[in-house]
């Protein structure tokens, strides 16, 4: 993302005191620091700004404009101010919300002042109601058309940035999706451990199986599920410095002969298995996909007792991914519905849901994690990538957090079987066996 040139930054004191009776009273606005030759907001700006506002609703959030114009609503303190410091930006905002304030964020046009995740999740409170319109199949299928070469394209732009950019930040196994936290003194390491176990159990794996994976990021899933149970793995993913690394490690742990980790698209999966299981990846495979994907578990599932597990960010109605996220960082990326994989992947070929638990609490405490320690690495990323680059995956971590504790987005675990598979356990206590009670 290209950073807009700006003038040096000499600076003046204005005081302002608006007339519109939405926006601050007091006596006079605390002074501000402008930009030089940044012109006092106009009648026209202050509407453009209470229109804003508006949007917000009830929202304790404070917007201001670059002389120190604000405007609020709400009877509660602000946990955040949002400062727009140019008319430019502020008329993107009213054209195109979600852009307009991800790259105005990203190139310092606007800052956010006070707490960043709070700020977001009152944001994203005001948009979380449901649309009196859900976006149609088409234009959902056009968003998320991820042929093969488009999918590894999409990786390379978001997955390929170099593992040491990963490493500055994630777990020590390299692990990108929702921790799982059993107890609540766990750290993010031990966090990551539990939720390569819980999938494991909930896929019931026995010794001498096979399993195949698709989409395995680092590989940390497939090396455990060898290591730890028994089985052999074959694990696919498109995204060439994931599949490198991942086939380092295998060796590094003399595992190389029971885990093979292939550079190859999850259509091209041959081969029958007791057992599939993805942690990630359906979110980047698009609703016009979900057939094909769903004909890849068939055929790749024994048919009498195979089994699978879905790991996948989803939501509660049929809505495209934020504009700003699909286009700055996850292109083609689509989070569905429950229903939208029961109707397409599991109903279609038989496959009987016997489990499904939402982990949307363990994905926010996990991104406040990944947001902690990525503030802490700020330095290193900034000399590596600039700053625009930096405050680009700040706010995109930190909306992420907020999107989980709002329930903006959810974190589905779905785990299915042959319909006429009559080995599935009793009840689901052999999957908290090793576990303490939950937060």
């Amino acid at each position: 993302m290209s950073r807009r040139s700006s003038k040096p930054a000499t600076t003046l004191e204005v005081t302002c005191r608006p007339k519109n009776s939405s926006f601050d009273h007091s006596a006079a606005v605390p002074a501000r620091l402008v930009r030089l030759g940044a012109h006092v907001a106009s009648a026209l700006d202050r509407l453009a700004l209470g229109a804003l506002q508006a949007g917000l609703r009830s929202a304790p959030v404070r917007l201001t404009l670059w002389d120190g114009t604000a405007c609020y609503r709400s009877s509660a303190p602000a946990v955040a101010t949002v400062r727009i410091l140019d008319g430019g930006t502020l008329c993107r905002l009213l054209a195109s919300r979600e852009m307009a304030f991800g790259d105005g964020y990203a190139e310092g046009r606007i800052e956010i002042e006070g707490d960043l995740v709070r700020g977001l999740e009152e944001m994203y409170r005001t948009w979380t109601r449901a649309p009196h319109r859900r976006a149609s199949m088409w234009s959902l299928h056009r968003l998320a058309s991820n042929t093969v070469r488009r999918a590894r394209r999409n990786a390379y732009h978001h997955y390929d940035l170099g593992n040491d950019f990963y490493r500055l930040w994630l777990d020590r196994q390299m692990v990108y999706t929702c921790a799982y936290y059993p107890v609540a003194s766990m750290d993010l390491d031990a966090a990551q451990i539990a939720k390569m176990d819980h999938v494991c159990r909930k896929l019931r794996l026995q010794p001498g199986e096979r399993v195949v994976e698709a989409g395995c990021g680092w590989g940390a899933l497939a090396l455990h599920m060898a290591r730890h149970y028994g089985v052999s793995v074959r694990a696919f993913n498109v995204s060439r410095e994931q599949i490198a690394y991942a086939r380092q490690r295998a060796r590094e742990a003399g595992c190389a002969d029971r885990v093979e980790f292939v550079e190859d698209d999850y259509r091209n999966v041959t081969g029958r298995y007791d057992a599939f299981v993805s942690v990630g990846m359906v979110e980047h495979v698009g609703p016009g996909h979900y057939p094909v994907l769903a004909e890849v578990i068939d055929r790749s599932l024994d048919p009498s007792q195979g089994r699978g597990l879905l790991h996948f960010i989803g939501r509660n109605w049929r809505q495209p991914l934020s504009a700003w996220i699909r286009q700055r960082l996850f292109p083609g990326a689509y989070p569905p519905t429950l229903a939208e994989v029961a109707e397409a992947v599991c109903e279609p070929w038989n496959l009987s849901i016997l489990d499904v638990e939402n982990l949307r609490r363990h994905y926010a405490r996990t991104l406040a994690e990944w947001l902690r320690r990525f503030e802490m690495a700020e330095r290193e990323i900034v000399q590596r990538f600039g700053t625009a680059f930096f405050r680009t995956w700040r706010l995109y971590l930190a909306g992420s957090q907020a999107a989980f504790t709002t329930g903006w987005m959810q974190l589905y675990q779905v785990t299915f079987a042959r319909g006429s598979d009559n080995q599935i356990p009793w009840t689901r206590a052999d999957l908290y066996r090793h576990d303490a009670p939950a937060l």
